[in-house]
């Protein structure tokens, strides 16, 4: 079990995951927040990283992760594909989608439209209402992480499902 850190150009905070598997253009870890605590998925684009190490520190959360028998398996039916395939993949599986840009922006949000390499999205808010086309075209290459099955991206599928419910009653009466 390898544990990276990951500085990210842009971000101001540094970035910890259980290195997971890799391509040519994304490296898939298991987020570690903070200290010994696993929080999903995340993956990185890798020309946004400006360095990687495995260090003491790193080698020191591996071993207390191993003691813990956390599992490093492979989301179900994940594949590598390129920015845009991997946020249908997550809102197709899970209903939403959840990403951060060069300045460590979070969003989450439904795709909306996509173009060659520019998309836009139907963004879920932090109620779980969610904005219909919000006004914002998004470069793939701007996408810098995609997240998945971390605990705030199930509270908010949780409540946008939730949201969807209540329209879904209401537009019945």
């Amino acid at each position: 079990m390898k544990v990276e850190t990951y500085k990210i150009t842009g971000w101001k905070e540094k970035e910890t995951g259980v290195l997971i598997d890799e391509n040519k253009d994304w490296v898939l870890v298991k987020h570690i927040p903070v200290d010994y605590a696993i929080d999903g998925f995340k993956l990185y684009r890798k020309t946004a990283i400006k360095k990687r190490k495995s260090k003491a520190k790193e080698e020191r959360i591996s071993r207390v992760l191993q003691l813990k028998n956390i599992k490093t398996d492979l989301p179900d039916s994940f594949t590598f594909k390129n920015t845009l395939e991997l946020l249908i993949w997550s809102e197709q599986k899970y209903g939403l989608f959840e990403f951060q840009d060069n300045e460590a922006e979070i969003f989450y949000g439904k795709l909306n439209k996509a173009a060659d390499d520019i998309f836009n999205i139907d963004l879920v808010a932090s109620d779980g209402s969610i904005e219909k086309e919000y006004h914002y075209d998004f470069l793939t290459d701007d996408v810098v992480a995609i997240t998945f099955e971390s605990d705030y991206f199930e509270s908010m599928r949780l409540l946008m499902n939730d949201e969807l419910k209540k329209d879904s009653k209401l537009s019945k009466v």
